[in-house]
């Protein structure tokens, strides 16, 4: 294991109770299916079986949902519409038998921003819109200061989801806190009662309101935005779908982040691919959760910031620079 400051608590005697497809794969053996490959996959002709195209006979070209190129006549060609009702119900249910979880390591984190930029790019968000955001935290005088991400806390007991007049904000069986911005109404609510201050409200038109117009909307991604409305990390559930990491695991090159599911007590970093027991990396390294004491239930975890990879380095302007 390339992670020097984090005990696992894994029994080394057994290693291949550890090396399983969870260490190959996330979810791989879960049988998540995206509504997106789903939806794609309708939109094909299947199983159609033809003779060599005549000349004069109109054909198609269709790219299908494993990136080939094929053709078929076009008379052949069924239009198939997107039942928009049940992936928003579906969006609303969540993943059956699933309690997602997210754990940060502070030792690791170096501002590198990456999670930030993959999660603004998934959701159409400007350089100054944050779903997750960096602090800067400081122990006492006497400390060092640390980076520490702080995404929304898909609390289990979210006083967001009480205070919404309108059902927009809920939370799924899953665990997971979403927002349905064509129920919201923009009165700010959850923005009052969330102690995390993880909500962003969108007081100008959305970065890409023009090319998103006229696009199904997606509860799991929240795209297309609209002004007016409220958004919020989502644990990237549209990645969960279809059994990948969140946007902003992926994209961190310092293992930051671990992701997973509490009903498996199995979590896997973003970085190494590894995959560990929940329990037991919160239990060795003195996992936490932020302000428990308000009683919300927060479904992310942090390691304290013991053994440091970095040096601390303030350069938050540098990296806001380049990011915009």
């Amino acid at each position: 294991m390339s992670n020097n400051n984090i005990s696992t608590g894994q029994d080394n005697d057994h290693p291949e109770q550890e090396n399983g497809n969870s260490r190959r794969s996330f979810f791989k053996n879960l049988g998540l299916i995206g509504a997106t490959a789903a939806a794609g996959g309708a939109a094909i002709y299947s199983g159609y079986k033809y003779e060599e195209s005549k000349p004069g006979h109109d054909m198609v070209k269709v790219l299908t949902s494993d990136n080939r190129l094929i053709e078929v006549p076009r008379d052949q060609i069924k239009d198939v519409r997107v039942d928009h009702d049940k992936l928003q119900k579906q969006g609303r249910e969540g993943l059956k038998g699933h309690r997602f979880v997210m754990v940060i390591d502070l030792a690791k984190c170096r501002n590198a921003r990456k999670c930030i930029a993959a999660c603004q790019g998934a959701h159409h968000l400007r350089p100054y819109e944050y779903h997750i955001n960096t602090l800067v935290m400081q122990e006492s005088e006497n400390t060092a200061p640390y980076y520490m991400p702080k995404p929304c806390q898909h609390c289990d007991n979210p006083p967001c989801v009480a205070v919404c007049p309108v059902d927009a904000t809920f939370k799924r069986q899953d665990g997971i806190v979403l927002i349905d911005n064509e129920r919201c109404i923009g009165c700010r609510f959850c923005i009052a009662a969330c102690p995390y201050s993880a909500r962003l409200f969108h007081w100008e038109e959305p970065l890409m309101a023009e090319s998103d117009k006229g696009k199904e909307y997606n509860i799991e991604l929240n795209v297309p935005q609209r002004k007016g409305t409220i958004t919020k990390c989502l644990f990237s559930s549209d990645r969960l779908r279809e059994g990948k990491l969140p946007y902003c695991v992926s994209a961190c090159p310092n293992g930051v982040y671990y992701f997973g599911d509490e009903n498996q007590d199995a979590v896997t970093n973003g970085t190494t691919k590894e995959t560990y027991r929940l329990s037991e990396l919160l239990r060795v390294n003195a996992g936490y959760q932020l302000m428990p004491e308000l009683g919300t239930k927060p479904r992310v975890y942090y390691l304290p910031p013991k053994n440091r990879l970095f040096e601390f380095k303030d350069d938050r302007d540098q990296a806001h620079t380049e990011q915009s």
